[in-house]
């Protein structure tokens, strides 16, 4: 059987995925104890009550997240998210460039970032001066055909600015954008099968989704 490698971070109630977004709440809504109640001797559920935003965990990015008039979850094609033709990218800069893509037939592939800043996760460290992509980095990947950008790092932006050139720029022309991705370092440097699929929401634009990879 071909190996499946998990590219997602785990969602942990008082978790910190974004600073100054809340954390999720996790907790029972009805409990295996409160719930013998309704069933017979021996026989307990438990039901999880989730609260959150979106921007929760690794999600992905469809472009009602940035134009009101753009696609959101429930608008975007399954075949969009899953089984995606992919190759991972290997930089060690904070400011990524189009060079680091030149090398690379990018054109119809999830192209995902690997810059090692999720050992950081869940430190002060990750939110800070973290590696992204440059406007130049995100016009080229849109004119040579990228289907998906991911990245494992705090923001495909860099957050020290008000601006948000990578996500304008791909979201606008239906790019999808994963962050916060792990475990990159663990793909084959040969292509593989990328796949980040979220619930099918109306009305919105992010989602955690768990990502992986499937050798060929």
């Amino acid at each position: 059987m071909k190996r499946l490698f998990d590219l997602s971070h785990t969602i942990e109630h008082g978790m910190i995925t974004y600073k100054g977004l809340p954390a999720p709440v996790i907790c029972d809504y009805l409990s295996r104890e409160n719930s013998k109640a309704f069933y017979e001797e021996g026989t307990s559920f438990q039901i999880g009550k989730i609260e959150m935003v979106a921007n929760t965990g690794t999600y992905v990015d469809v472009p009602f997240h940035r134009y009101e008039n753009g696609k959101d979850l429930s608008d975007v094609a399954l075949e969009r998210f899953a089984n995606i033709p992919a190759l991972v990218v290997r930089v060690d800069t904070m400011q990524i460039g189009s060079e680091a893509f030149e090398k690379h037939d990018v054109k119809g592939k999830a192209v995902l970032v690997h810059t090692g800043w999720a050992k950081f996760w869940r430190t002060d460290r990750y939110f800070e001066n973290h590696p992204f992509l440059t406007a130049a980095a995100a016009e080229y990947l849109k004119q040579k055909g990228a289907r998906l950008v991911g990245i494992d790092s705090h923001n495909i932006d860099d957050t020290r600015t008000k601006s948000r050139p990578a996500h304008s720029i791909l979201l606008a022309s239906e790019i999808l954008i994963v962050e916060h991705l792990c475990n990159l370092e663990n793909l084959p440097d040969t292509e593989f099968l990328f796949s980040a699929v979220p619930p099918k929401f109306k009305g919105v634009g992010t989602f955690p989704v768990r990502a992986w990879a499937a050798e060929l």
